[in-house]
């Protein structure tokens, strides 16, 4: 890959691992489900006119947007909100890399590779470490609402694997559209009209820069460059950079928040990373030792 597009990769991965502390940040002065429909306003409108519509039915487009949009940030949103601390979330919303494999047999009946497996029992693992700390570390509610954020985001990408080569920042925006509504409605009934109109009346600058960031950088400006990413290159060479949104995330997190992770969180991510690590590269090296053997 050519220096450019390595940099042009580095810059995706940092907007999208610094992501988790803007939306620490967000939600600081906007509650959660507030939050979410404020971002895909910004990120359908007024895109939505300048960018054509990918040429999918409206069923697909809602069950994008229901999965990947409303859903995924609608329990990751709230796992925050809930306690989650942003470093964590980045890694364990990789979850969706197992979930997605585990759909796929569920429903495509596609077999799980040995290494697939592997890497999904040291992952699970490195959860289990993660989520055996007291609940002044981590309450339990939020690893399991941001674990559901990764189930919604694996479901999502289930759904996609049925559009065949489509346009990704076209997706994004148009399935934008989905997920305003139902989290105002989400937003009327877990939050409230009083604490809905009073963060709207006192927004802050903060609120609105994270906004802003939210909606083009980490998901306009990400998801265009990644498209331009895959249209060069394969996406087997594409998608390994995904691994470091996690290293990014924890390093943005402990940098400019001071999350700090204890030794049982340590040795819990450290297994995630790795189990994600196995699942990713480990079939190649199969393949490899497999040629060098014959």
């Amino acid at each position: 890959m050519p220096l450019k597009d390595l940099l042009l990769a580095l810059v995706v991965i940092i907007a999208w691992g610094v992501n988790f502390v803007v939306i620490k940040v967000g939600l600081d002065g906007l509650p959660p489900m507030l939050l979410g429909a404020l971002r895909f306003l910004l990120v359908a409108f007024p895109a939505v006119f300048l960018i054509k519509r990918p040429q999918l039915p409206w069923r697909w487009l809602i069950a994008y947007g229901a999965t990947i949009s409303l859903g995924q940030f609608a329990f990751l949103f709230q796992a925050m909100d809930s306690g989650m601390p942003p470093g964590l979330a980045s890694l364990v919303l990789q979850s969706q890399a197992f979930f997605t494999l585990c759909f796929a047999a569920m429903f495509l009946g596609e077999r799980m590779r040995a290494a697939s497996a592997l890497g999904l029992l040291v992952a699970a693992g490195g959860l289990v470490l993660i989520g055996s700390e007291n609940s002044n570390h981590v309450p339990v509610l939020a690893l399991v609402l941001t674990l559901c954020g990764g189930a919604m985001w694996g479901m999502g990408n289930i759904i996609t694997r049925r559009f065949g080569s489509v346009n990704l920042v076209a997706l994004v925006v148009w399935g934008g559209l989905v997920p305003p509504l139902p989290f105002l409605a989400l937003s009327w009934w877990l939050e409230g009209p009083e604490r809905i109109s009073h963060a709207l009346l006192n927004i802050g600058w903060h609120s609105v820069l994270a906004l802003a960031y939210l909606a083009f950088v980490a998901t306009l400006v990400g998801y265009s460059l990644w498209s331009l990413l895959l249209s060069r290159h394969p996406a087997g060479k594409v998608a390994p950079f995904s691994l470091l949104v996690p290293v990014i995330g924890l390093s943005s997190s402990a940098w400019l928040l001071g999350e700090r992770l204890s030794p049982m969180q340590g040795w819990g991510a450290l297994l995630v990373m790795i189990g994600l690590l196995i699942n990713v590269f480990g079939p190649r090296l199969r393949e490899r030792l497999r040629a060098a053997l014959t």
